[in-house]
C-alpha cells in the first residue's frame, strides 16, 4: 500500500506562519525612491492595509491581494481549502465583495504526486465555489517545497471600504474567531494532536470571513483587518499605531480555540511566535495579574485565515453585536479590548 503523504514534511514554514518577522519586513520594504502618485490608487503600500484598493468610479472600488504558503495540515484538499480561504479573507477584510480568483502554486514535481497537487486545487474550487466566485486561472512552478494561494479580485461601495488604521479613541475591539491555531498547527506537525482539537482547528481555518462584508456598512465600525501570521498582538499594534493611538487587551475576554492551552502546557510553540514576540515585546506592557508566561505565547501565536479583528463606537456596538447573533458569532459578542489615547506602550494587556 502506498505511504500516506504528509504534506507538513515538506515545508520549513507552516501556514501565515511563514510570514516573514514584521521588523525584517520593513527592512526590505524601505525604498529611498519616491513612490509614483497614482490619484487612483485609494490604498497601496503607503499602509500595512491588507489589500490594495483602486478607484473605478461611479462610487466602486476594486479590492487586489494575494496570499500564499507551506502546508499547515498533511491533507492536500484542506490545504487547498485553508490557503483558499485565507487569501480571499482579505477581500472581506477590507469590507469587499470577493469577485474571482487567480491560483498561485509551487510544487516540488520530483518529490510529491502531481495527484496531489490536483487535490489542493479541488480544495480551493471548493472554497471559491463557496465564496460564489469562479477560480479562473493561475500560475504554476516546480519548486522545492509544496507552495499554494489564490490572487483574488474584490469589490467595494467606497463609502464601505475599512481600513486597518482608522480607529479612534474609546473604540471598542471584537475579535470573529478565538486564537491559538498556531499552537494546534505545530502539535499536528509533531504527530501531537488530538484527533477532536484536529479537527476543530481545521474547521476554523476553512471557515470564510464573509461576515466582514455586512460588517462594513455599520457606520460606527471604523477600522478593520484579519488576524494572521503577526498574531493578535502584531495586527492589532498596526491597527493602533496606523491609528497614532495605543490599545488595550482583556485578556480573560479572549477566546481560545479548544486544546491550545493544554499543548503550551508541553511547550508546543510554534517558531514563528518567538520572532513575533521580538518585534512587539518593547511595545507591550501586562497589567498585575496577567498570566504573562502564557499571554507571550498565546497573543503573538501566528493564525492561519484567523478571525476579523474590527474597532466600533461605543454608539454602535448594540448594532455589532446583533448582527454577530444573526450570523452565528454567539460567542463573539464579547469585546477583548479597546482604543485608547496614545500611551507609552502601544499595547497595554488588561486582566
Amino acid at each position: 500500500m502506498e505511504e500516506k503523504i504528509r504534506l507538513t514534511q515538506y515545508s520549513k514554514g507552516a501556514g501565515c506562519g511563514c510570514k516573514i518577522a514584521p521588523n525584517v519586513l520593513q527592512e526590505i520594504l524601505k525604498s529611498t525612491n519616491p513612490a509614483p502618485i497614482y490619484k487612483n490608487l485609494l490604498i497601496g503600500n503607503a499602509s500595512n492595509d491588507d489589500a490594495a484598493v483602486f478607484d473605478i468610479g461611479d462610487g466602486r472600488a476594486i479590492i487586489s491581494t494575494t496570499d500564499f504558503f507551506m502546508p499547515i495540515v498533511d491533507d492536500a484538499v484542506d490545504f487547498g481549502k485553508i490557503a483558499s480561504a485565507n487569501a480571499i479573507s482579505d477581500v472581506y477584510a477590507m469590507g469587499g465583495k470577493p469577485l474571482m480568483a487567480i491560483a498561485v502554486l509551487g510544487w516540488p514535481i520530483e518529490k510529491i504526486s502531481t495527484a496531489i497537487a490536483q487535490q489542493v486545487l479541488e480544495g480551493a474550487r471548493y472554497i471559491c465555489a463557496e465564496a460564489g466566485i469562479p477560480l479562473a486561472g493561475g500560475h504554476t512552478i516546480d519548486s522545492a517545497e509544496p507552495i499554494f494561494g489564490l490572487s483574488v479580485t474584490g469589490i467595494i461601495n467606497k463609502h464601505n471600504i475599512k481600513q486597518n488604521n482608522k480607529a479612534e479613541e474609546g473604540d471598542w475591539l471584537f475579535l470573529t474567531k478565538p486564537i491559538g491555531v498556531g499552537i494546534l498547527s505545530t502539535a499536528q506537525k509533531r504527530g501531537l494532536i488530538n484527533e477532536s482539537h484536529e479537527k476543530e482547528m481545521i474547521t476554523q481555518m476553512c471557515k470564510l470571513n464573509s461576515i466582514g462584508e455586512q460588517i462594513s456598512t455599520i457606520e460606527g465600525v471604523n477600522a478593520m483587518t484579519d488576524v494572521t501570521g503577526f498574531g493578535l498582538l502584531g495586527h492589532l499594534i498596526e491597527m493602533a499605531e496606523g491609528s497614532s493611538l495605543s490599545a488595550e487587551i482583556f485578556y480573560s475576554n479572549l477566546p481560545v480555540i479548544s486544546g491550545a492551552k493544554e499543548y503550551l502546557a508541553s511547550r508546543i510553540v510554534p517558531d514563528a511566535t518567538y520572532r513575533n514576540w521580538n518585534s512587539y515585546s518593547t511595545k507591550t506592557s501586562f497589567e498585575k495579574g496577567v498570566n504573562v508566561m502564557e499571554a507571550f505565547n498565546l497573543l503573538p501565536d501566528p493564525q492561519t485565515n484567523g478571525g476579523l479583528l474590527f474597532s466600533v463606537k461605543e454608539t454602535h456596538t448594540q448594532q455589532v453585536v446583533d448582527l454577530l447573533k444573526e450570523h452565528g458569532y454567539e460567542n463573539h459578542i464579547q469585546p477583548i479590548g479597546r482604543i485608547t489615547e496614545k500611551k507609552d506602550k502601544v499595547i497595554e494587556v488588561k486582566i
